[in-house]
This record gives structure tokens, C-alpha cells and sequence, in this order.
């Protein structure tokens, strides 16, 4: 027989370190390849104020926000700047296109993602169940 709330928390593992892996690729992406000079430029150009600032956090929101996620490390706290984050790609870059990628399609699935980890927390399996387990003993 199975155990549904088991299954759960490791479907919750697999969403949020799948969703960890894509944004801190896609932040290794903006570091090393793009570098956060360019990213400003782009910013610049959608018209976002001190676009040199909003390109290192972008940049680090996704990167380490992506490492937190992979761990589970803090997780429903980066989940909400993830799903921020999302919400300003999609109104900044992808509304323009529509639904289907390039349009909101990606960016609304990994903000609903992001949205359901903030709600539910890491799963099994994350530095977040590990601190709490040490806070509960520590409480006893």
C-alpha cells in the first residue's frame, strides 16, 4: 500500500530541484555567458530603472536563488523571489509574443511552480527539513 503523503513530498523534491536546476542555469547563463554588463544592457533597454543594479540581482536571485532551490535551502522564501522574478520576465519580455514560447508559456509555468513550492515547502530530501528536524530536537 502506498503512502500518498510519502509520494507527495517526493514529488515536491523532483518539481523543486528540476525547477532549481533550470534557474540556476539559467543565472550561470547570465554570469558567464551573457555577463551581468550585457543583461544590464538588455534591461536598459526594456526601459528598467538602474538597470546595472537589476542585472546583479536578477543575475544572483537566479543563480544562488537556483543552488537554494537544488538543496532546499531556504525554500519558500526564494520561491517567492522566483515567482517575482517571473512575473517581471513575463510582463518585461515574454507578454509581447503571446502564449506559446517565446510568449508566457515557460515563465508562467515556472512562476506557478515556483508559487506551489512557496505554498508547500521543499518536500523530502532538503536542508529546510534537516534545520527543522535539529530545531524540534533542540526544543525537546
Amino acid at each position: 500500500m502506498s503512502n500518498g503523503r510519502n509520494e507527495s513530498s517526493w514529488g515536491l523534491t523532483i518539481l523543486r530541484v528540476v525547477v532549481g536546476l533550470a534557474f540556476l542555469l539559467h543565472g550561470w547563463q547570465k554570469l558567464f555567458v551573457m555577463h551581468v554588463s550585457g543583461v544590464g544592457g538588455f534591461l536598459g533597454s526594456l526601459g528598467v530603472p538602474v538597470p546595472g543594479l537589476a542585472a546583479w540581482v536578477l543575475t544572483l536571485v537566479e543563480f544562488l536563488g537556483g543552488a537554494a532551490l537544488i538543496l532546499g535551502l531556504f525554500t519558500r522564501w526564494v520561491a517567492w523571489l522566483l515567482a517575482v522574478d517571473m512575473v517581471m520576465a513575463m510582463l518585461l519580455v515574454h507578454a509581447k509574443h503571446g502564449f506559446f514560447y517565446p510568449g508566457v508559456e515557460y515563465a508562467l509555468t515556472l512562476m506557478a511552480a515556483n508559487i506551489a513550492l512557496a505554498l508547500t515547502g521543499p518536500g523530502a530530501a532538503s536542508v529546510d527539513g534537516v534545520l527543522a528536524k535539529k530545531g524540534k530536537a533542540g526544543q525537546i
